[in-house]
Order: C-alpha cells, then structure tokens, then sequence
C-alpha cells in the first residue's frame, strides 16, 4: 500500500481505471452498435445482454443499441451503488477523504445520500435483485456460446465469457447486500423457516464478502475486456471465421 508520501497513487489508479471503463462501455453502448461488432458467430458481447429486438429496428444498425440502453442501466446502478465502488470513487474522484489520515479538501454542507444522484445509492439492493436476473442470461449466452450450427463447439471466445460471467458471478455473490438478503438479517436462525438453510448461505457468502473488492475490480477488467475481444473477432483481425468476408 502506498505510504503517506505517495498517498495520490491508489485514487489516482482508481480514477484512471473507473474513467476509462465508463468512456469505453459509453461507447460500447451508444456508438458501438453500427458494424455488428457486438456478436460474432455464437459469442455476444455482455454489455448487450439479454438481447432485445423491436420487430424491424432490428434491421437499423444503431437500434440494435436499443436492447443495450434498455438493460446496461441494471449493472452499472449496481456498481455505482456498491459498497466498495462508493468507497472509490468518493476517495478517487471526491477525495472524501483522498486516503487515511489525509485532510480532506473543504466541502460544502454536507447532506449525506439524500439528494440526486448520491440518493440512488440507497436503492443498491434492488439493482442487486435485478443484476441476477441479467446475470442469468449472461450464463445463457456463455452456455450458448459452446454451440454452433447446432453442433457442439469451444472456441476461445467461449472461454473468455466463461471467465467473464464466473468473474461477474463472484462479484455478486459476495455482495454486502446479497449476504444481508440470504441470512443477514436474521436475529434467530432457529426461529425462522428454511433457517438452517439460511444459516449455510449467509456462512458461505461471508466467506467470500472479504474479497468483494477483488471481484469487483477483476469483473470490471474482465467484462470490458471481453467485449474487446468479441469487437475484434468480428472484425476479422484474428481471422476468424466470423468475421466479415472470410467465406467461412
């Protein structure tokens, strides 16, 4: 860990890794549609699933964005209202405060989480039911992702969206928010229904929620570098049969 002299180097890396992450999955989402980079062959790029088509906009190139507007919200409001991310970015970014035993710069009155945007950050549970849901269908298209032509098929995209979605799956389930719902909240494990179950989940989420910040910045890597990896594909670069004008 950086000692007091350097304390600059952690928000700084933080600030640099958040921002780039939020500039390119902007793109990915708005602008990156026109071309078909998003898929190739079996593999879908995951800042674009579930994959929704309205009827004939499906045709438009930059509509197929649609279906990446209509869901990239979940996961980004369940990392802006992370636990840890929130301890990022307001040390990164805010440097509220910048590192311990820094002074933290002069603000202006302080109102906690109770105004826009920062309030949203209240809802973190519900973007945490929501994520699960579109974590499902990440699984989907990584199981799909072994198949083409109806014929069973590994490539090295279907790999890289294996490690994707169990990095994303990790990163969810050792959530704060996950531990308190399975069995966090439960004064009397004896005195509610299924508690012994409860009991087991909320002990085995405990003993991944230490690394939660770990999964959380590997999932983040991760997740972009496999649209990176799907874009490239589809371009043909690699020379891959899914890209365009191989004849494959």
């Amino acid at each position: 860990m950086p000692g007091r002299e350097n304390w600059w180097v952690q928000p700084a890396i933080y600030a640099t890794v958040l921002s780039a992450f939020v500039i390119y999955s902007f793109w990915s989402v708005v602008f990156g549609a026109s071309g078909g980079g998003w898929h190739a062959g079996p593999y879908l790029s995951p800042f674009y699933s579930p994959l929704i088509k309205f009827g004939w906009w499906h045709n438009i190139g930059p509509f197929v964005l649609s279906s990446a507007i209509l869901v990239a919200w979940v996961p980004l409001g369940f990392r802006a209202s992370c636990y840890y991310y929130r301890k990022a970015y307001y040390r990164s970014f805010f440097w509220d405060p910048p590192a311990c035993a820094i002074r933290e710069p002069q603000h202006g009155r302080y109102t906690g989480e109770r105004r826009f945007p920062f309030v949203i950050n209240n809802y973190h549970r519900y973007f945490l039911y929501l994520s699960i849901i579109v974590l499902g269908f990440l699984w989907w298209d990584t199981i799909s992702s072994f198949t083409y032509r109806g014929t069973w098929y590994v490539g090295f995209g279907s790999i890289v969206m294996l490690v994707n979605v169990v990095a994303l799956t990790l990163y969810t389930s050792s959530c704060h928010a996950l531990r308190h719902l399975v069995g966090g909240s439960v004064d009397c494990y004896s005195c509610t229904f299924a508690g012994n179950t409860r009991h087991g989940l909320w002990a085995l989420v405990s003993k991944v929620n230490p690394l939660h910040g770990n999964f959380a910045w590997a999932s983040l890597v991760i997740v972009g570098l496999t649209d990176v990896y799907i874009r490239v594909v589809a371009s043909g670069a690699l020379g891959s049969c899914f890209g365009p004008h191989t004849g494959c």
